[in-house]
């Protein structure tokens, strides 16, 4: 059965856990204590040295990054990769969504809800803020006439986008404003297998 190292305020676990559940595939959680350190550990960096969560492990195979681990799901099952004509549009969404929209909504979304309040720098997230409002419209106009981000059916380049939408913790996302993602989102959490990601994976952040 395959492991996946993660912990439930991860987006970036929840697109490799998502994928893991949606694809069918046999898999068990081990949490990471993020908040108390356990990504920096030594015993962590030996699994994976970039000190990162999610990690998969299949085996003696371990896989880190997102979208790599995402991709292996898709080779080893078959699912969730769209047509093959598809393929190169699902990657390019998906390193969009590493790129511009994951990496950002991650790093506001912890600045404004993971730091004492005190200690949140309001001027770099206006800042990111700005930058993902960009991001939204991006994906919101590219989704006007069309379910799916690529092909006709939900593919990883769905899942990672969605990665961190689904969270209530305030980041400057408000679905509503977007119709289309809003409308996405609703197909892609009445698909059968859905789960949010608090009932994937166990919370870290204690408060």
């Amino acid at each position: 059965m395959m492991k996946l190292h993660c912990f439930g305020e991860s987006g970036n676990a929840y697109k490799a856990a998502l994928t893991l559940e949606l694809a069918g595939v046999p898999w068990e959680p081990v949490f990471v204590d993020f908040f108390k350190g356990a990504a920096r550990s030594e015993e962590f960096r030996a699994i994976n040295p970039m000190g990162e969560a999610p990690v998969l492990q299949d085996g003696d195979l371990t896989l880190t990054q997102s979208g790599v681990i995402q991709q292996y799901i898709v080779d080893q099952t078959g699912k969730l990769g769209g047509a093959p004509a598809d393929k190169y549009e699902v990657l390019r969404w998906v390193l969009w969504d590493n790129h511009k929209m994951s990496s950002q909504a991650g790093v506001t979304r912890f600045l404004m809800n993971f730091l004492p309040e005190d200690k949140r720098p309001k001027e770099a997230i206006g800042f990111m803020q700005g930058r993902l409002q960009a991001a939204y419209k991006t994906l919101d106009d590219h989704l006007a006439g069309r379910d799916w981000i690529a092909g006709d059916g939900l593919t990883v380049a769905d899942i990672s986008n969605c990665g961190y939408l689904f969270y209530e913790e305030p980041f400057g996302f408000d679905r509503k404003a977007w119709p289309n993602i809003d409308a996405w989102l609703t197909r892609i959490s009445e698909t059968p297998g859905w789960k949010h990601p608090y009932d994937l994976m166990q919370r870290a952040y204690a408060g």
